[in-house]
């Protein structure tokens, strides 16, 4: 194989743009900031004008003005976006109205229609699409929640009291293909609004979480993949549609009628890390200048040096509640004297490392299934002590990918297996997968993890009562 792919990554912060080549190694990339959402009443969260298009436009421009190649040695381009959005458009593929984000209350509704203007209903993935090639065509794998998707065929449900509870009429909603199949091509209005080349083939993927897993190489049962985001998620990947599952929810994968196993995650997980970052403020900034690091790097070589468990303290992640358990708050438990600055933010990434481990736990019981390694993805995954932290609590080896953007190099491998560029997925992985370093459990960490984690895992049920009685006191 000879040649260059690309993976479009449209996530929740940003838009990513990366130019892979045959081996995975990224060499040109563009990234454009989303605006913040616009929220002009509560429950209303919507992607300001037309955001994610305008994004898109720009990382694409920045990755093409980077490319050192030829333009006409670029294969295809692999289209990922937020999933649990919603589009509304008008008959001519433009917005109605702003992208209703995955935060928007109105996503997890069936739709009514209250704008005659609006021809079709889609997801971002669908808009994005229609941006690009003018087709109304999407993947199958990012439709979830309230749409009328058989999961079971990948087509659209036959069932009408299914397509009735939704409330989008058949005519309304775009057609369906699979991941690795070809949505559209380049026009000429999208290739002067990106910088793509006209003529280029656009190929669907999946949900944005399925084709992370993709791109840091999550294709056995027996690997485990912890998405260190604002959402953090553990995942693993099968053959069964399961139905009813109680700790975990299955999802659609990257491969045609593979699933992806998503357990119940952290809300505002790694944002509580940064929001730490930023709570303790000039004297982070301050060292962190003096011993020439970032901030980050500070906080995680000073995050190194506290031992295993904190000395007792330990940190609640309820700093955005559950919707099942809106009471809940975030908590530090355990203060003595001995803690500082370092010992907080090293409870925050235990924290997350055991509340992982208890609901890939769940997952995995109900699963019937065992992790032998747990691969490691996201920005957190960037930190040894994070590494560590994880390798130690789960007692396997912990990975990470040579390369962090899985959702853009999962994008560009769906991408060079539907363009025949490989000849299946798991050879596509092979050639543009790497795995950077691995750690290795400690033995006397571990074990002090393990006792930890048995009072861990009831913590919430001790401070439960505790929020419930605050919470009617300030909310």
């Amino acid at each position: 194989m000879t040649g260059y792919l690309i993976g479009i990554d449209n996530g929740s912060q940003s838009t990513k743009v990366t130019i892979f080549d045959e081996r995975g190694n990224p060499v040109s990339r563009g990234r454009q900031a989303l605006r913040p959402n616009h929220t002009p009443s509560p429950g209303v969260v919507e992607h300001p004008d037309d955001d994610l298009w305008s994004s898109v436009g720009a990382a694409c421009r920045e990755a093409m003005a980077g490319f050192p190649g030829d333009p006409a040695e670029i294969a295809g381009v692999g289209l990922c976006t937020i999933r649990f959005c919603r589009a509304l458009l008008r008959a001519d593929g433009t917005l109605a109205q702003p992208v209703l984000s995955w935060m928007d209350e109105r996503v997890s509704r069936p739709y009514a229609r209250t704008d005659e203007s609006v021809a079709h209903v889609t997801t971002s993935s669908g808009y994005i699409t229609h941006r690009l090639t003018g087709e109304f065509r999407d993947t199958a794998a990012n439709y979830q929640g309230m749409w009328p998707i058989d999961t079971d065929t990948w087509q659209w449900s036959k069932d009408p009291e299914v397509r009735e509870s939704v409330g989008i009429p058949q005519e309304m909603l775009f057609e369906l293909v699979m991941p690795g199949e070809t949505l559209g091509r380049v026009t000429a209005a999208a290739a002067e609004h990106t910088g793509l080349p006209v003529g280029l083939p656009v190929v669907a993927t999946a949900n944005d979480k399925a084709v992370e897993a993709l791109g840091c190489g999550l294709r056995g049962s027996g690997d485990l993949l912890i998405s260190l985001g604002t959402y953090i998620a553990s995942m693993t990947v099968g053959e069964r549609n399961v139905h009813g599952a109680k700790g975990f929810w299955t999802n659609f994968g990257s491969v045609p009628h593979e699933y992806l196993y998503e357990s119940d995650g952290i809300r505002r997980g790694m944002w509580t890390v940064s929001w730490l970052r930023d709570l303790l403020g000039e004297e982070v900034v301050t060292g962190a200048r003096r011993a020439g690091l970032s901030s980050e790097e500070y906080l995680n070589a000073g995050a190194a040096q506290v031992p295993a468990g904190c000395d007792g303290l330990m940190t609640v992640l309820d700093w955005l509640a559950p919707t099942d358990a809106p009471h809940r708050k975030g908590a530090f438990l355990g203060f003595d004297g001995r803690q500082g600055r370092f010992h907080l933010y090293r409870s925050v990434l235990e924290a997350i490392a055991l509340t992982m481990y208890d609901r890939a736990g769940a997952m995995a019981d109900e699963l019937g299934a065992g992790f032998e390694r747990v691969i490691v993805s996201g920005g957190g995954a960037g930190a040894d002590v994070m590494m560590g932290i994880v390798a130690d609590v789960f007692g396997v080896p912990a990975v990470r990918t040579a390369v962090n953007d899985g959702a853009g190099l999962g994008a560009a491998i769906c991408a060079g297996v539907g363009l025949g560029r490989f000849t299946g997925v798991d050879e596509a992985v092979a050639a543009m997968v790497s795995v950077g370093e691995e750690f290795r459990p400690d033995e006397a960490n571990h074990e002090l993890y393990a006792r930890q984690h048995e009072v861990y895992r009831d913590i919430t049920r001790h401070t439960d009562e505790v929020f419930r009685r605050s919470a009617r006191i300030f909310g």
